[in-house]
């Protein structure tokens, strides 16, 4: 039976067009990208509130075979970043491959054909290999709050902003304080009438390195293609030695603490507040912000810390767990991702009838982020434990895309149906993960968009990124099941 596709790319973020990329570079055109939005960009598509921008160094957060040498800041703005991915999508042409308006129910695995039979919005798609590229972003995560339907105000997701609400005037109730949070409190106090800020856990927010590109700069990094490869250079190696404080050198966290204190202090002058603003856990157990606006907004602009968590949402505000109400217009919920539930919600089936869910019911882990045994032919990028807290994900996927193009040319070279990584290979490797993950700051008490409920990292990667590399730089036959 021949497939309709060789390769079914699930996203269309920077994981599915680096991918698609990558196929068409090797002269492979049989391959289908199914995104579910109307437009290419992932979460950099779906995440459009004001202030939103990236937190890794523009010249790093971006393919290595694209170079943009006119980034308007350091720290690239949302805007900026969408504009980028829809000229990669252009340039090498990916358009015809996209399929627009297509969400994936589900896919399941035929053992005897070795295809992929997918269920999709706009009809059933067969592949060959089937490749996820959905990301750990790009799911709101919603609190479970009593009340929450019950609000007669609008209401809505830092994730999925609405724009057609005027806060002019508006008294609006924010719910979190992460990293979607700091970015846009700071923009919506210019305007509202009264910001008031829920707060379960202070973060750690330190200041960001940002500044803009002079017009010099970016004529000279265009003259001179190799001035932005040695700053790209620069900055991967000055942020690939920090992972050290997230793991066998967590003392050397000790000067970022510093910078925090230091930062705190100077933005915030009451002392109570800056008691609410103090993180109760160590610095980086979970993820460390940047930023040069979101304590001097809190000070300007006397925007209330309500710490404590919120125990109700009512009809015209939001009651703390003291039971204090507070009225409010206007709701918006900062409250992340649902970070743990790997390509949820669609149903993978793979061999015996085998469920996802069900093989991840533990949390969810594969071998080298990529591929699960009982799931041939299903390659994941930015899959579990990929994430870092220390250095530009990209750099991870274009490691993962080596490796999945290493595996497409094991099944075409030599003819196998497909191949299944071995269970023991991918015990091993999460066992010595999740070993290596006991020793990191991460693992040090609190909780975090990082872990599942019942405490089990399966986000992020505990060491560095070029072990990582070296790693995915070719499938290992010896690593998977190969089936003629």
């Amino acid at each position: 039976m021949q497939p309709d596709y060789q390769v079914a790319i699930i996203g269309a973020g920077f994981g599915g067009l680096g991918m698609a990329i990558a196929l068409k570079d090797r002269g492979q055109h049989a391959f289908v990208v199914l995104e579910k939005e109307n437009d290419v960009g992932g979460c950099w598509r779906d995440n459009t509130y004001p202030g939103a921008a990236c937190d890794v160094p523009s010249h790093l957060y971006s393919f290595s075979f694209e170079k943009k040498f006119d980034w308007s800041r350091r720290f690239a703005p949302q805007a900026e970043i969408l504009a980028y991915l829809r000229h990669c999508a252009d340039k090498y042409r990916l358009h015809p491959h996209i399929r627009f308006g297509t969400s994936v129910n589900g896919a399941r695995f035929d053992e005897a054909t070795g295809l992929w039979h997918l269920d999709t919005s706009n009809g059933p798609i067969t592949a060959r290999a089937l490749i996820t590229a959905t990301g750990q972003l790009n799911r709101p995560a919603w609190p479970n709050l009593p009340g929450r339907d019950r609000f007669a105000g609008e209401t809505f997701h830092s994730a999925r902003w609405n724009h057609d609400v005027d806060l002019t005037g508006k008294t609006v109730a924010v719910i979190g304080t992460g990293a979607s949070a700091i970015q846009f409190v700071p923009e919506i106090a210019k305007q509202a009438k009264q910001v008031l800020l829920f707060q379960r856990s202070a973060p750690y927010v330190i200041p960001k390195p940002d500044r803009p590109y002079s017009a010099t700069e970016q004529r000279l990094m265009a003259r001179f293609p190799l001035l932005q490869k040695l700053d790209r250079a620069r900055v991967y190696a000055q942020n690939e030695a920090r992972v050290l404080g997230f793991t066998s050198l967590q003392g050397a966290m000790r000067f970022h603490e510093y910078l925090f204190k230091k930062h705190l202090r100077e933005c915030v002058p009451d002392p109570d507040t800056r008691a609410k603003l103090t993180p109760d856990y160590p610095m980086g157990c979970k993820r460390i912000l940047i930023s040069n606006d979101y304590y001097q907004a809190l000070t300007k602009y006397r925007i209330p810390v309500i710490t404590g968590g919120v125990r109700a949402i009512t009809a015209d505000g939001v009651e703390d767990t003291d039971g204090e109400h507070h009225q409010a217009d206007v709701i918006i919920y900062g409250t992340g991702f649902q970070a743990t539930d790997f390509l949820a919600p669609m149903t993978i089936t793979g061999r015996r009838g085998q469920d996802l869910n069900q093989a991840w019911r533990d949390g969810a882990e594969a071998y080298l982020g990529i591929t699960v045994h009982g799931f041939p032919n299903l390659f994941m990028l930015y899959g579990p434990n990929t994430n870092l807290g220390h250095n530009s994900i990209i750099y991870m996927i274009e490691s993962q895309i080596a490796y999945v193009v290493s595996a497409l040319e094991t099944l075409e070279r030599d003819g196998h149906r497909f191949v299944d990584v071995r269970p023991g290979v991918q015990d091993d490797f999460n066992r010595r993960l999740q070993a290596r993950m006991r020793d990191t700051v991460w693992d040090q008490g609190c909780e975090s968009w990082y872990k599942t409920a019942s405490g089990k990292n399966t986000n992020n990667w505990p060491g560095f990124t070029f072990s990582y590399r070296q790693r995915t730089r070719h499938l290992d036959p010896e690593d998977y099941e190969l089936h003629p």
